[in-house]
Formats: C-alpha cells, structure tokens, sequence
C-alpha cells in the first residue's frame, strides 16, 4: 500500500465565522496556498450569539473539514489555533482514519500514520441552552430506515420534527415525498460544498467516500440547538457496525459514521460539549434491516413514493432518475430485505416492473449481498450476510415467489453455503445501543 506522503504539505483549519445575519455558517481550510471554503445555511431564527451555537458550529467545523482532507490525504492535520482537548482529538483521527478507510482502500493511500496537532482545549463547563423537553429533531433521508423512525417517534413525541440537508443541487424528490406523507414539520440546512471539489475542477483531486453520515450529525445538532430542540434522532441499523472487507488490519466500513464506535465517540464528545442536551443516539440500533424491512411493510402509504437508489441522489439533476434504476447494489439490497414481507406484486410496482429478483442478469449482485460468491460486501448502505441470507430463504418460502427461478437458484446456493446464521433471530434485538427508554420500541422492552 502506497505510503502517505511525509513531504506533502500538511492540512490546515484556517477558521469558521458566524454569520447571522444570513443564518450561516462559514468553514474555512487549507492546503498550502490552496484555500477551500464550505456555507452552511439554517432556517432563520435562534440565539446566534448565544456560547452553545459557536459551541456547535465548532463541531460542523471539525468534522467537515474531512472532505477537504481527502484531496490530498497528507501526513498531518494541523489544527491551527482551534483549540481542541486531547479526547477531541483523539476522536477527530479516529473519524478521519475509519471514516475514510474506504476512500484510502480505493486509492491505495495509508492512512494508519496521520497526525492531528494543535493546541490544547483549557477544561471548561459545557454549555448549555434552553432547549424543549420532548422536541426530537429526526435527520431524513426518505429511505425505509428514516420513514420507520419517523412513524414511530412521532407516535410517542407529537412534538417531532424532521431535518433535511440539501445541496447546491436543490431538494430532492427521493426525500421531499415521503418527508410530506409524515405530516412532520421540516427544518432544513443547505450545505454548499467548496465548488472546487466539484465538476472538472476536481479531478486534480484525490477523490472517494467520506463519512459524511457524522459531517451530517454535527450539522443536525447546530439545528437543533438553534431551534432549542433537546434531542437527536438517527436512523442507523444493528448491521451499520458490519464492515465491507478488512485491509491492512483495519476494518473497511462503508457505513463507518453510521456504525456503533461512530455513535458512542460523538456521544462523548457532546457530552463534553454540551452536557446531556442535546441527546444524539440510533433509534434503530438494537436492531437488524430485516426487523425494519417488516416494519416498514406495515406502512402501505409509503410503499409507492420511498426511493433509496443512489441514482435518485445525484447532485448534477440533469442525472437524477424519478424512480428506481433497478440494476445497482442498493436497489437489490432493497429489493431482497424486503421480499420476505411484501406481496412479488407490489415490490415489482415499486420497481415499475424492474424488479432486481426478476432479472438473471443480476445474479452476481445477489451473490456478493449474499456471501455465495468470492466478491465482498459491496460498498453501499447494504446489510450484512446474515441478514440476506435470512431474507432470502424468508421470500424463497413465500407463495407467490414459488415460479421465481433465480430465487430458488440462489436459495439453494445459500443452504450449499451453510444457510442462516444460526441462534441469530434477525427479527428482534440484537445487540448494544444507546436509546433511552422513552424512545424504545414496544419488543425492546421485552
């Protein structure tokens, strides 16, 4: 693996500045005499003098900088005069060398010896604002994951709203839809990425994933704190934790800022920060992508506007699709996670009659999600193994999925493989989370 360039000049966090007057905020860094600088509008309104909104945009800071990092990916992160405590730190490498474990894979850069120096954070007191008891801000992405949260916060908090992060591209349909059939309020930040990472200019770059899930996280708890809102609600499944492959002794995780260690270090660092508001946790940790995949089939109304294909979320709208392509990685998992618990009727309306199980040539796709072929987890927001497997021979027991060739292929190829994971029920929780018990789900408190 190629060695991250000593030589190289290190990255720099120039600064960030407040501007209220335009409900902003403003992000600057550094790469030699390059200079990259991100806007980040919120709805009007808030305490923008207040020690809690510089508070928070001190985090949107730290934590964005990393898809400016990533162009040149040197050995050091120079902090500036940002004063940071070592636990900060110690978080921001972590976040910077898990987080972007994908993008060095890809591009054949290490990672393992970056550095984060600057100075040092003198103790203090958290801050503290006046926040709403009982007010959850629920970031939305419009997939099953979101749309599940969002019905089942909202039954127990009334006062539940929605959080959704455009881009220079606009809104988009795959979100505005089903953010509509909630009937959930809607607070909203535009995130206007240095246009130098974008179109030809960025090819001179190194390009790749970034965990943008925890660049998102710190932008939500900046509007919840400016909308005096006391609490964070996520959307990140049991099998987020599950990396894709393990390279150099290091796990590969596609979903790193969605997984388990991403929630627990930003966790601490807020408490740090904050105190114990905002409170920032994963509704859905506890549990698998199936257990949400029949949920989610229990709420027919979404069935025919939910949208999770990447084609769906592409900045340029000149390459945006109104509907499912139907072929890539996402749309199988999708279509697989929930082919146990919706009628090959209605899923193949969801696909406008494309649907992945219905296609041969999509064996190979199937096989990787499945672990029945040599190629690993594909790097998309896709469960794991187990859960697949689980789903497929769940779907291959169905009725009307009885004429279906490549089920019955494939289903045969996982019980050859060894089938399920055993003493695994898919179906209830699974493992450690962080969900108070006001928020739990009824089965969780069993």
């Amino acid at each position: 693996m190629t060695r991250i360039r000593e030589s190289a000049e290190p990255f720099r966090y120039d600064s960030y500045r407040l501007e209220p007057e335009h409900a902003r905020l403003v992000c600057r860094y550094a790469l030699g005499a390059r200079r990259f600088e991100e806007r980040i509008s919120f709805d009007p309104g808030g305490d923008w003098a207040s020690p809690a909104v510089e508070a928070a945009a001190r985090l949107v800071h730290l934590l964005a900088g990393v898809s400016y990092f990533k162009t040149a990916a040197p050995a050091e992160i120079d902090l500036g005069e940002l004063p940071t405590t070592p636990g900060e730190r110690d978080f921001l490498r972590s976040f910077y060398l898990n987080g972007l474990a994908e993008f060095a894979y890809r591009n054949d850069v290490d990672l393992s010896g970056v550095r984060v120096d600057g100075p040092d954070r003198a103790p203090q007191d958290p801050v503290s604002y006046d926040a709403r008891i009982g007010s959850p801000l629920i970031p939305f992405g419009g997939g099953i994951d979101s749309i599940v949260t969002a019905e089942q916060t909202r039954a127990g908090f009334p006062a539940a709203a929605l959080f959704v992060v455009s881009g220079r591209g606009g809104r988009f349909d795959a979100i505005e839809r089903p953010a509509a059939l909630t009937g959930l309020p809607v607070l909203r930040a535009e995130r206007a990425i240095d246009a130098q990472l974008l179109g030809p200019s960025g090819r001179e770059f190194l390009n790749g994933h970034v965990p943008v899930t925890g660049i998102l996280s710190a932008i939500a708890v900046m509007a919840a704190v400016l909308a005096g809102r006391d609490t964070i609600v996520m959307s990140n499944e049991w099998s987020a934790s599950s990396g894709n492959l393990t390279s150099a002794g290091l796990s590969v995780n596609h979903q790193y800022s969605k997984s388990l260690e991403f929630e627990t270090g930003f966790r601490e660092v807020l408490a740090g920060t904050f105190g114990g508001t905002p409170r920032y946790f994963s509704l859905l940790r506890p549990f698998s992508e199936l257990w949400v995949a029949r949920r989610f089939a229990e709420l027919p109304r979404y069935h025919r506007v939910f949208r999770s294909c990447n084609r769906a979320f592409q900045l340029d709208r000149s390459r945006r699709l109104d509907r499912w392509c139907g072929v890539c990685d996402k749309c199988c998992f999708i279509d697989l996670i929930l082919s146990p618990f919706l009628d090959a009727g209605v899923l193949r309306d969801v696909f406008d009659g494309r649907e992945p199980l219905d296609q041969p040539v999509l064996a190979e796709r199937f096989r990787a999600l499945l672990g029945t072929s040599p190629a690993a987890k594909p790097f998309e927001c896709v469960g794991d193994v187990g859960e697949c497997r689980t789903a497929l021979l769940l779907a291959a027991d169905r009725p009307d999925r009885s004429t279906s060739v490549q089920v019955r292929t494939l289903a045969a190829e996982v019980r050859e493989a060894g089938g399920a994971p055993e003493g695994i029920d898919h179906l209830r929780p699974m493992g450690e989370h962080c969900v108070p018990d006001e928020y739990s789900a009824e089965d969780q408190l069993v």
